[in-house]
């Protein structure tokens, strides 16, 4: 409600800290070390030297300091002020118990000047928001940074209606540095930005690497790295396909595909199968001897859906026991539709020669 004239201060019932008397009648009212300032002396119980004093008569208030007016003229450090207690006022309500401030009484107001909220920091942990569970056993906290980020920007959610499958981002900033305001919208994800999955080193000899728990409807991409062999002959980098997650994987002549290779010489080569038990991504691979490898990429689709796997990408190695280049664009698809949940990349004879820099990296990108 409203009041004329000054609004009464409430507030709970208070013993102030004690005073040390010295050659002066007038000193600071403090509670906690802070200075306090009562409603007015007749709020106020004093005792000096064992007697409690009269307010206006004996003692007055101004602000945070309190004025004796000792018959005797001046206090001295043989005097002794007991105690002083502060009674707030006649409409003091004290501390509400736990649980019984409505929402109706926690209608923060904000200003152009300042929060209508404002969780403060206790010297050594920065403030932090917690937004309890219904049972209130656990929650989750909104944090500012620490004071050494010397950061006192704001953000301001988005004016726009939520959206599923978008994320926030800042759309705008007016003003600079540390006291920026960024506005925020729901945005698209990236529109094919490509999410690590797994770095998988090759550290030992395998006969071949696996992919397992493929998430459907998404495309994959594997980047080869250093990729070696143990067989000194002629060999093919290759990939199957597996609906069991692992357990086996498709053979037969499930696979078809083609590729076009270019030597560093100028000569080109052409190759293709419309039924193999792989599908084969670099041919004429041999032990480079020296950690050269294989290197490249393949981007596979149709992920989990049941229908047709494809997959397409290029590679590059030395040519068997030449210095020949070849690079290599292929693409392959399985012949019928499969769950695809795995994949395995091998060579066709030898195993996969482990080393200190060989490996195979996985990302994956939502297909819009």
């Amino acid at each position: 409600m409203a009041y004329i004239g000054k609004e009464p201060a409430i507030g709970n019932f208070v013993k102030l800290d004690a005073i040390s008397t010295s050659s002066t009648n007038t000193y600071n009212l403090t509670l906690d070390s802070v200075a306090f300032t009562p409603e007015s002396a007749n709020h106020m119980l004093v005792s000096l030297n064992g007697v409690i004093q009269a307010p206006q008569t004996a003692f007055s208030v101004s602000g945070s300091t309190i004025t004796f007016l000792p018959s005797s003229g001046t206090l001295s450090s043989s005097d002794s002020i007991d105690f002083i207690m502060v009674y707030g006022n006649v409409l003091s309500i004290g501390t509400p118990s736990d649980s019984t401030v409505t929402n109706a009484k926690t209608n923060f107001v904000t200003t152009s000047s300042a929060a209508g909220l404002q969780i403060k920091g206790d010297s050594t942990t920065a403030g932090a928001l917690q937004l309890n569970c219904e049972q209130n056993s656990h929650g989750i906290k909104l944090q500012s940074p620490p004071h050494s980020a010397n950061q006192s920007y704001t953000l301001k959610f988005p004016s726009g209606n939520v959206t599923a499958g978008k994320f926030l981002k800042v759309d705008s900033v007016s003003g600079s540095g540390t006291t920026g305001i960024g506005t925020m919208t729901f945005a698209d994800a990236g529109g094919g930005q490509m999410e690590l999955v797994t770095r998988t080193a090759i550290t030992s000899n395998v006969s071949s690497v696996q992919f397992t728990n493929l998430e459907a409807n998404n495309y994959h991409k594997f980047i080869f790295q250093g990729i070696d062999s143990t067989n000194n002959g002629s060999e093919d980098w290759c990939l199957q396909w597996s609906d069991d997650n692992g357990s086996s994987y498709t053979g037969g002549s499930a696979y078809k595909y083609s590729y076009w290779q270019h030597y560093s010489s100028g000569s080109t080569n052409q190759q293709a199968s419309n039924g193999d038990s792989k599908i084969c991504m670099a041919d004429g691979f041999q032990n480079s001897g020296t950690d050269e490898g294989l290197h490249g990429e393949c981007t596979i689709s149709n992920i989990g859906n049941g229908q047709r796997g494809f997959a397409w990408g290029q590679t590059s190695h030395k040519a068997d026991s030449t210095n020949t280049l070849r690079s290599t664009t292929f693409g392959g698809m399985i012949t019928s539709g499969l769950t695809i949940n795995a994949i395995q990349f091998f060579f066709s004879t030898g195993n996969i020669s482990g080393s200190s820099y060989a490996f195979i990296t996985h990302y994956k990108g939502i297909i819009a």
